[in-house]
């Protein structure tokens, strides 16, 4: 058994220094969208600053595909910082000495909460393929039992990029009362037939590999490594943009001063891609990535409301900060101004900022100094109409 996925058999109580993992559903099971019932259920969270005594200054951070509840550092799996340390933390954009902020593992995923490697109360053994398929609105709809649990009827944020922010906006949508004010950063209101083909590229990967073993790979020794590191290689592809892959790497060789005639890492690109897959399967759930993909692929607000995503912000009170990136090919600027026409078109509260960067779609994740500037405007703003400015 890795260290992975000893970690989410074993989550610690409430009081681990690891973070925290509640029971939910236990009275009233999640209905999920594809009609089957979870509960009761686990959800790993983490939360970071101190909830005012109005429970009025609490964030939602909603991680991306490969993220997880541990925004800051150290991984307790892998040991490296957290994912969004440029953003959270004592007098950042999102400040814990202001703000609560709270990030729970989603629904399907492989860090406490419940997902294929969890144990099935029906057969003692790890759900596997047994597992319901998952949407992103499940995983709001979880995220919503635990405030709910937190006594925390109102959110004065919800922000995420990538996958987060489809949670995000979902939330605006599902539960309009709840959240003040959404950040969908680097996102979409559907996922594009070139992203689901992305995807399946992935998970096609994942599935041919032998040690896979139709998802029942937990029930013995095996794990698929090399699947879920291809898998990993070709997602983190789209991550990145071409300027920035060239900055970095160009054509540079990897520890050699010239092409060996062979098919080992020549670059040094292919040696980076290499380091990304196989540190990736370190921590993460080869069908968990199957899950979460998948919950991605099927998000589609304007399908859920006739056809109109406009229909889907129809008298949403929430304030909207909508960012994008001029490099990001996977979640292209023109997918944000889509939003934007639709939230103007049922005139609700929204901003919107390109970002000048040629650091592609991970440019969420980075030092952007314009984007920290941007939601620290929107968000004292909104901090003033919320009553927050003297705390």
């Amino acid at each position: 058994m890795t260290d992975r996925q000893s970690f989410a058999m074993d989550f610690g109580p409430a009081n681990s220094p690891d973070g925290f993992r509640v029971e939910l559903g236990g009275d009233k099971p999640l209905r999920l969208d594809s009609e089957a019932e979870l509960g009761p259920f686990s959800m790993a969270y983490q939360t970071y600053g101190t909830l005012n005594d109005e429970k009025s200054n609490a964030i939602l951070v909603c991680h991306a595909l490969t993220g997880d509840q541990f925004v800051l550092g150290p991984h307790p799996v892998s040991g490296k910082s957290g994912w969004w340390e440029h953003m959270v933390g004592p007098g950042k954009t999102l400040d814990t000495e202001r703000y609560f902020v709270i990030c729970a593992n989603v629904l399907g995923g492989c860090m406490g909460t419940v997902g294929p490697q969890e144990i099935n109360p029906k057969t003692n053994h790890s759900y596997g393929l047994d597992f319901p398929v998952i949407t992103i609105k499940d995983m709001v709809e979880a995220q919503a039992m635990l405030l709910d649990y937190l006594e925390i009827d109102q959110l004065f944020s919800v922000i995420g990029g990538s996958m987060g922010g489809m949670q995000a906006l979902q939330w605006a949508v599902s539960h309009p009362k709840r959240c003040f004010t959404a950040i969908p950063i680097a996102a979409a209101a559907r996922h594009s037939a070139q992203n689901i083909a992305f995807h399946e590229v992935g998970r096609q990967a994942i599935m041919a590999d032998p040690e896979w073993t139709e998802g029942g790979y937990l029930a013995g020794d095996s794990f698929p490594v090399r699947g879920l590191a291809v898998a990993r290689m070709a997602g983190h592809i789209t991550y990145l943009s071409e300027a920035a892959l060239h900055r970095k790497f160009g054509r540079a060789l990897q520890d050699r001063s010239e092409v060996s005639y062979g098919f080992d890492a020549d670059f040094q690109v292919e040696s980076y891609l290499r380091h990304q897959g196989m540190s990736f399967v370190e921590r993460f759930d080869a069908n968990s990535y199957l899950y979460i993909t998948r919950a991605m692929d099927y998000f589609d607000l304007p399908a859920e409301h006739g056809g109109v995503l406009a229909n889907a912000f129809k008298g949403v009170e929430t304030r909207f900060c909508l960012i994008s990136f001029t490099s990001d090919w996977l979640y292209p600027t023109s997918e944000s101004r889509d939003m934007v026409r639709a939230l103007n078109a049922v005139a609700a509260n929204v901003s919107f900022v390109e970002i000048e960067s040629d650091k592609g779609h991970d440019a969420f994740l980075l030092d952007e100094p314009k984007m920290f500037e941007t939601l620290g405007g929107f968000l004292t703003g909104a901090a003033k109409l919320r009553g927050l400015e003297s705390e």
